[in-house]
């Protein structure tokens, strides 16, 4: 991509590539699953433009950067310690984090967990969502819904068959994911996604006829590249870490993101029915939440999907921070 360079940087013991473009006050962007710093690819020359050294690293496991083998090394505290660590290694004192998906999570809690460090953040997809709710104490996937047809994206994540079904066939994977979970999908094609719902039988990987006019084959061939590189051990030990996870927060339970913050979500995503409750409710351990911003026939992949939208609002948010 013109104007990108791309790098490596030693952080908390491994090493993560990273995509970088611009001067100016340090943005680093956070990419969700399954994708990689690409997805960023229209905010780094945006953001760059507009005066800010726009960051976008591959996260631990994914694209070029380091994978380690143990599940263990997933958590949500190695993955913002690699951040922390990348915003050091670049000599800054502070960022802006943003994030999306499973990069939302990561850039809630490293405002949470860090505020000295990231004097704002940006979120889309997932809102923050404290430890618990009321007597609601209880490990994640113990509260996931599940049922004798269909289970939670996240309990079926964390299994073998997605491992195997995913890695199987590259192209189909990213034509179908990014097909079923954006707005482009008819409204009779949820693909198994319908309040974060994945059927037990039947196949959640269809390729679809053709792509939204958002994604071209050529953006396809980068994450095929990328994902033929790293595979899915890495990326879907995330999500086999959600308990350790929320055992690990226990310290930070109550604790409140004082930072001011930005969310963004698409109507159409999947997230903004599954987490419905938790949208309406963050504001109340956000205290300097801005308005939320509703993307209108958005699906899933926010910034990809409506780049231009997200850029302005990611650019507006920055300049009053």
């Amino acid at each position: 991509m013109p104007g990108v360079t791309h790098r490596m940087i030693e952080t908390n013991g491994i090493r993560l590539h990273m995509a970088e473009q611009g001067e100016g006050p340090l943005v680093i962007l956070c990419h969700g699953f399954p994708e990689c710093w690409y997805s960023w690819r229209h905010q780094l020359g945006a953001l760059a433009k507009a005066g800010y050294r726009a960051v976008a690293p591959d996260l631990r496991g994914y694209g070029r950067s380091d994978r380690p083998e143990d599940v263990e090394k997933y958590t949500i505290l190695h993955d913002i310690g690699d951040i922390v660590g990348l915003v050091d290694a670049l000599g800054a004192k502070q960022a802006v984090i943003a994030g999306h998906d499973i990069g939302a999570a990561i850039a809630w809690q490293a405002a949470l967990l860090r505020p000295d460090r990231f004097s704002g953040v940006i979120a889309m997809s997932p809102p923050f969502r404290p430890r618990a709710f009321g007597d609601s104490a209880a490990p994640p996937t113990t509260l996931m819904p599940r049922n004798a047809d269909a289970l939670f994206y996240q309990l079926f994540l964390q299994t073998p068959e997605a491992e195997a079904g995913m890695g199987r066939d590259l192209r189909r994977t990213f034509r179908s994911q990014f097909y079923l979970q954006s707005a482009d999908r008819p409204a009779s094609a949820a693909g198994g996604f319908a309040a974060g719902m994945v059927p037990r039988k039947g196949n959640v990987l269809a390729d679809p006829p053709s792509l939204p006019p958002w994604i071209t084959e050529a953006d396809i061939n980068v994450y095929v590249e990328a994902y033929a590189r790293s595979g899915f051990h890495g990326p879907l030990a995330w999500w086999r870490n959600v308990d350790r996870g929320w055992e690990l927060m226990a310290a930070f339970n109550g604790a409140v993101v004082t930072v001011p913050a930005l969310y963004l979500v698409g109507d159409r995503d999947f997230v903004a029915a599954a987490f419905a409750q938790d949208i309406k409710k963050q504001a109340a351990f956000v205290p300097k939440l801005r308005p939320t911003v509703m993307l209108r026939d958005c699906g899933h992949w926010t910034q990809q999907e409506r780049a231009g939208e997200v850029s302005a609002a990611m650019i507006d948010f920055l300049r009053s921070v």
